[in-house]
């Protein structure tokens, strides 16, 4: 594995060339073609500048340089949104970048997927620890098969389903069918995310490593650690060691340790978030350093969609604790793993009694959005007039037991004890 990462000093342009130089020239990759995996516009990276870089090292040594983007469930982007994600309009790259073309990844298209492999029954019980377990087809979007080699692209934050983002996650889900896609939010959901998130070893991890061994291609990992808009760390190797050395760094540099729980919290959504289903993890970074019975405020005037892809569905579920659905699992039995995770998961913690039907969330989830407050009644979501809300009001008020987070989404906050 070749690269380098500090929490003290940022990665440079010419230090970028030279790590990529050095981790992809023993690559055998003359004349063949690769296809590289990058995150869409909902993920902190420099991409203009890697798109740029790749080309330069490899535009001359092989057949085909094209990118998919590891969109899982997200919508397609347009011309548009990808010209800016890859920092060149499409008319441009084909004249500039001619060996070069971005797709979109459809996870719900049939004709999109083919199916690599199948994890067991028995094996999943092993990797989960008896936690979920049923025989899981592996379906990839098939344009993978097209290629020679796989690089994929990305950077490495806390996750609420794998603990630390990147590496084969930008498979599972990022090009992947329904089925794993389902199976891995459950799980992290079954797990919770405040025993997820922000830690490195974890089940669902396990799971789409043993995925990815289905893949019939060699994989190489461009794994990058951003502070912010600052890089800080690039590192070129197999999808598990470069996954795993920016993923130490991003922990340094990615996770605030707070001495208290905080009773309110007003957590700012980065804007590139536009629908709750990304928004959410406003909720996700924050909610380890939530005291019980305390609240976060989703404080995102820029927000109108619950979710483009998955509205209509989570209207007819809502947000709940998790024994909601554990303790009525007929009830739910139609409706997708991954949209039961996302419910848990901006709901946080919680109980539920099946008897009396009723929920006690740990903290309060409250919107200050566009999203009206009957839409947020009926999801089961708190809801306030983001019009009413001046943030810098809560702003330096941390020893009553108040935060601001600005940008959230990225940043995870965890309790020192709780470590």
């Amino acid at each position: 594995m070749f690269g380098k990462g500090s929490t003290a000093t940022t990665i440079t342009e010419t230090d970028a060339r030279q790590i990529l130089a050095q981790g992809l020239e023993k690559l055998q990759l003359d004349g063949k073609r690769v296809l590289v995996i990058i995150p869409d516009n909902t993920r902190t990276a420099p991409m203009p500048l890697l798109f740029q870089l790749l080309y330069e090292q490899l535009g001359a040594r092989v057949a085909r340089l094209d990118y998919l983007i590891a969109l899982g469930t997200h919508p397609p982007m347009s011309d548009d949104a990808i010209a800016k994600l890859v920092g060149v309009a499409k008319e441009e790259r084909a004249a500039k970048y001619p060996k070069s073309q971005v797709f979109n990844h459809y996870w719900n298209e049939p004709s999109a997927l083919t199916t690599i492999g199948t994890i067991t029954r028995a094996e999943l019980d092993a990797l989960t620890g008896g936690l979920l377990a049923q025989d899981t087809p592996v379906r990839l979007n098939k344009l993978v098969l097209d290629y020679d080699h796989v690089i994929i692209v990305g950077p490495v934050f806390p996750h609420e389903v794998v603990g630390f983002s990147g590496g084969a996650k930008y498979l599972f889900p990022g090009v992947a069918g329904a089925e794993i896609i389902d199976f891995t939010h459950w799980l992290a959901a079954l797990v919770t995310n405040r025993k997820t998130i922000g830690v490195k070893e974890t089940a669902v991890r396990r799971v789409i490593h043993r995925a990815a061994e289905f893949l019939p291609k060699p994989i190489t990992c461009v794994a990058l650690v951003m502070s912010g808009q600052a890089f800080h760390g690039l590192y070129v190797g197999s999808h598990i060691d470069a996954w795993s050395a920016a993923a130490d760094l991003s922990a340094q540099l990615n996770i605030v340790w707070v001495a208290r729980p905080f009773t309110r919290v007003l957590s700012m959504p980065s804007e590139m978030y536009d629908e709750l289903w990304t928004a959410g993890k406003a909720m996700y970074k924050t909610e380890p350093a939530i005291a019980d019975g305390g609240q976060v405020v989703i404080y995102a005037p820029n927000l109108k969609t619950i979710s483009i892809t998955h509205g209509k569905l989570i209207e007819r579920v809502g947000y709940h604790p998790l024994e909601y659905f554990t303790k009525q699992p007929d009830k739910f039995a139609d409706v997708p793993g991954s949209i039961k995770a996302h419910s848990t998961h901006v709901k946080g913690t919680g109980s539920f009694d099946p008897k009396t039907g009723v929920e006690i969330p740990r903290i309060k989830v409250t919107l200050a959005s566009r999203i009206p407050e009957q839409v947020c009644k009926q999801i089961n979501l708190g809801y306030l007039d983001y019009r009413t809300i001046n943030p810098q009001e809560w702003e330096n008020r941390e020893r009553e037991g108040i935060l601001v987070v600005h940008h959230a989404g990225e940043m995870l906050y965890r309790i020192k004890s709780e470590g």
